[in-house]
């Protein structure tokens, strides 16, 4: 007796394969059965007919850690067929961390109240969300700049010998607890602290454990390769696998930067190095505000910070960084930077900062370093903007190779409760939709079934997810059934919430997270944890 058959679908294993029609037939929470099932006794069956039956999708890059515990239905994933989530991603993560005060500044200030920050260790940190309703799987990985503040607190050096091996333990302990991978985030405080002598050294201690490395690389505008060739040679010399996230160059890198990076990547693969990459299917890059400010004007806490903002003559000095994290900055291209997030000026959010200096009758350098002081307390840090920093050309390229996975790069969020004002980046609510609609079937970069294999078997496998990712017998009974010709994100500057359309159904270990287009009251996501 199955427990629900999927009748009639176009069916995609996940592996990149032509489809067949065939029914899926699930017992508990795993398939149980794919072909002709017509014959089998099931509690229930579904018609299917005309949509295309794929396994969940499964996003290798969030930064969904602090919402997830907030409110874990990850409602803006699983509206798009989301299934499975890997969050602590460029280095940040939610745990270890020294004391609850710790915890309390990592958190983004749009959650005041709404997560009891109960753990110290990584272990902890997964048990509190394994006790809390999920709407998909999450895996986690451990950052680099939290394991840093976990051992070096606020300093603005880099570790010294013995604070590398307190953090290389701090590594391991918290795979053996469950973490699936290491990540950096090497443009961001304290990453960019980090020498490449000192990562390998990490990187040594998760290749012995067989997990992955993810890093967002120093820098992808002028010096370009010279962060993609550090992460490249971290992994050589330490024999880790290697993701590098969001591979798209940024403004200011020369035409031929993708081209060339995708050559380094076939390089070293010929070399032995164990590298992959992954992009976001739009043109638009999101990050703090606070990341513009140069290192030194971070340094001793968001006081510290508000006091150097105040100060005209030290902003002057801000504003005259020759290296700001966007280099739309030097260029003064304002109108392509674009408000996202804020506690303080809800009305100003899909507003240029051109729009903004001019409204403010001020220079929009001086109206972005005000709207960073407009913010109260923690929520300094989580003032977020977008800019038109990518290339549409840059992002079909990465597409071209094989092993280029697709993300989000953003936070599972709901249109309600805590997290209604909140968003991770333009495409949150769409972002594997845009794919599917725009570059697979509107562009044609990919044929449906090789880019659901982005979106599936792809990322299982770096991940090292042994039964997700396919449609088999035998495996977890992640799956999303979608209208191919239908699916379609509706983000804009204007309104980035907005849900996705075209998904018919999604079950999450064998029970409909959405059925018939509507998201159901189940939530049967599990946090996975690394053997």
């Amino acid at each position: 007796m199955l427990d629900k058959v999927l009748e009639g679908g176009l069916v995609f294993d996940g592996s990149g394969k032509e489809p067949v029609e065939a029914d899926v037939g699930v017992s508990g929470a795993r398939i149980a059965a794919i072909g002709d099932l017509s014959g089998n006794d099931s509690a229930e069956r579904i018609s299917v007919a005309g949509l295309a039956v794929a396994p969940g999708f499964i996003d290798l890059h969030t930064h969904s850690d602090f919402t997830l515990a907030a409110n874990g239905r990850a409602e803006s994933q699983v509206h798009q067929g989301v299934t499975t989530e890997v969050v602590g991603q460029c280095g940040v993560s939610c745990a270890p961390a020294r004391s609850r005060r710790d915890i309390e500044l990592m958190s983004p200030g749009f959650l005041p109240g709404a997560v009891d920050a109960d753990w110290l260790n990584f272990g902890e940190y997964l048990d509190h969300l394994a006790g809390k309703p999920l709407g998909v799987n999450v895996a986690a990985f451990v950052g680099h700049g939290t394991i840093h503040r976990a051992v070096l607190g606020d300093a603005l050096r880099p570790a010294r010998d013995e604070e590398v091996e307190a953090m290389a333990f701090l590594l391991e302990q918290s795979i053996e607890e469950g973490a699936y991978g290491f990540s950096s985030g090497l443009e961001y405080w304290p990453g960019s602290l980090a020498t490449p002598d000192q990562l390998a050294r990490l990187c040594e201690r998760a290749a012995a454990k067989d997990v992955l490395y993810a890093t967002h690389v120093r820098n992808r505008d002028i010096f370009y390769d010279l962060g993609f060739g550090e992460a490249m040679a971290t992994a050589r010399v330490s024999g880790a696998r290697l993701q590098i996230s969001h591979i798209q160059p940024k403004h200011g890198a020369p035409d031929h930067a993708m081209e060339h990076s995708l050559e380094m990547i076939d390089r070293a693969k010929r070399q032995g190095v164990d590298v992959a990459c992954d992009v976001i299917p739009h043109d638009w890059s999101h990050t703090r505000v606070l990341a513009i400010l140069p290192q030194w004007a971070q340094e001793g806490g968001l006081e510290a910070v508000r006091a150097r903002l105040k100060d005209r003559e030290t902003r002057e000095k801000i504003k005259r960084n020759p290296r700001p994290m966007w280099r739309l900055v030097i260029d003064g291209l304002w109108d392509e930077i674009v408000l996202m997030q804020s506690e303080a000026n809800h009305h100003l959010v899909g507003k240029s900062l051109a729009e903004i200096g001019s409204q403010r009758n001020c220079d929009p350098y001086d109206a972005a370093l005000d709207l960073l002081l407009e913010e109260e307390g923690e929520a300094m840090n989580h003032l977020m903007w977008t800019s038109h920093s990518f290339s549409e050309d840059d992002i079909r390229l990465a597409l071209s190779g094989t092993d280029c996975a697709v993300i989000s790069d953003t936070l599972a969020l709901a249109p309600y409760g805590c997290l209604k004002h909140s968003i991770g980046s333009l495409s949150g609510y769409g972002w594997a939709a845009r794919f599917l609609q725009h570059y697979v079937r509107d562009q044609k970069v990919l044929s449906l079934a090789e880019g659901l294999r982005r979106l599936t078997s792809l990322p299982a496998d770096r991940l090292g997810l042994k039964d997700r990712g396919r449609l088999a017998k035998g495996n977890f009974a992640d799956i999303t059934v979608f209208d191919a010709q239908a699916i379609a994100s509706h983000f804009d500057l204007e309104e980035p919430r907005r849900y996705a359309s075209g998904i018919a159904h999604v079950l999450v270990n064998g029970q409909f997270a959405m059925r018939d287009g509507a998201r159901t009251e189940t939530d049967s996501g599990q946090v996975l944890r690394s053997s």
